[in-house]
């Protein structure tokens, strides 16, 4: 007598009776929470806190990006817009990123208005990858790129800059680990954590690279206004044979103060354009018009605030080096973003302990480097996004933080 082969249900699939069911799904179970977001639950329970952690600019919009959204509210603009965002919106980014990346797309069809750069970069991901592509990123980075790429089913293979380079990615590193799945590079300059800036010769190695094995580029240029001592910003997308296979990433966050608007855009070709939209059309459908308007607005005239407000953080930025490096943290000067990388590994703590510590006895509080991947470690990131007086007091508590723990 024939038997039907017996069915072993996977363990993961049926809970134990009694047990509830998991309904989490496994690569969900395997992302991390945020190292900022679980650091600053911390710094919320305590009071009289200077914080020189979260990036985020303590400025203000300015009032004529507020007055633009104000004014679209009065005169009734609140529904949808093009999934792809206001055509007039879409055509000054064109513009914007001719004039100041040297790069041309067409605004109707090759730029889409998205919530925030996070989302932008979501949906490429999605959009580029299938289960198991590789994604080469350099750390230390933005915390959410590897969870990013997981959450698209994708491999993530980061590749370590080193502060002897100034954080810079080299292209020999970024070949050594290409293999036959790695599908795309993605990067961030000016860099956050390190606040480093890559130059057009830094980044033409990189580029042939990318051409030679057929890489598409992800580049998230979020900072590229806050470069200081008159560096000059080069996009990758700018270099030759490189438009056709880049995704460039910008948005209104950071150089216009305009964190709590959550807009940002995407340019590429019309293929990667489309496929993008296309899961943008089904999970968001639109940025928010009072958005879209306002950032209209920071392109045609907020250029003067933007200077003003990047004049500023240079100034916060020379005062805070100086301030780390007299303390005895090694700090280089960063060439973009408003964040410094220091050196603590002279203090015999590990980037947590001395971040928790400092919070605790000179209620200052920082990051532990290790929140922007294990290149991070032996460092912690200082925002210089926050008023001068405070980073004066901030810069004398961690020097008297670092004196006592020497005196130990």
């Amino acid at each position: 007598m024939s038997t039907s082969p017996k069915v072993i249900p996977f363990e993961s699939s049926v809970p134990k009776p009694g047990t509830p069911r998991d309904f989490i799904a496994d690569h969900v179970h395997a992302i991390p929470r945020s190292g900022i977001r679980d650091f600053f639950e911390i710094v919320q329970s305590m009071g009289d806190v200077i914080s020189l952690g979260i990036g985020e600019p303590d400025f203000v919009t300015p009032w004529r990006i507020r007055e633009a959204a104000i004014y679209s509210l009065e005169r009734g603009k609140t529904g949808y817009t093009s999934n792809l965002g206001l055509l007039k919106l879409r055509k000054e980014i064109a513009s914007y990123v001719k004039r100041h990346y040297h790069v041309e797309y067409d605004g109707p069809t090759e730029v889409m208005v998205t919530i925030g750069v996070s989302e932008a970069i979501d949906l490429a991901l999605r959009a580029i990858l299938n289960p198991g592509d590789e994604v080469i990123y350099h750390e230390p980075c933005y915390v959410s790129y590897s969870p990013s790429i997981a959450l698209a089913h994708g491999k993530a293979v980061p590749v370590a800059t080193r502060a002897e380079d100034g954080f810079r990615l080299l292209a020999r590193d970024i070949a050594a680990k290409i293999t036959p799945r790695t599908k795309a590079l993605l990067l961030n300059f000016p860099c956050n954590p390190t606040g480093a800036a890559m130059s057009r010769a830094d980044l033409e190695p990189i580029a042939a690279l990318c051409r030679e094995h057929d890489l598409l580029v992800l580049t998230d240029e979020i900072y590229s206004e806050l470069t200081y001592d008159q560096r000059p910003h080069t996009s990758i997308a700018s270099l030759p044979g490189m438009r056709e296979r880049t995704i460039f990433f910008h948005g209104f966050s950071k150089a216009f103060a305009m964190t709590g608007f959550r807009i940002g855009y995407a340019c590429a070709p019309v293929a990667l354009t489309e496929a993008m939209m296309k899961i943008h059309q089904y999970g968001i459908l639109c940025a928010p018009i009072t958005s879209q308007e306002a950032a209209l607005e920071a392109l045609r005239h907020g250029h003067d605030d933007m200077v003003s407000m990047r004049d500023q953080y240079c100034a916060r930025r020379n005062f805070l080096v100086a301030g780390l490096n007299a303390a005895g943290l090694p700090c280089r000067t960063p060439e973009g973003a408003f964040y410094l990388f220091p050196d603590i590994t002279g203090t015999g703590l590990t980037a947590h302990e001395f971040a928790v510590r400092l919070l605790q006895e000179e209620k200052v509080a920082v990051v532990p480097g290790t929140a922007f991947g294990e290149s991070g470690t032996g460092h912690v990131r200082c925002s210089y996004a926050t008023a001068l007086d405070q980073i004066e007091i901030a810069s004398e508590r961690i020097g008297n933080f670092v004196r006592r723990l020497k005196k130990g």
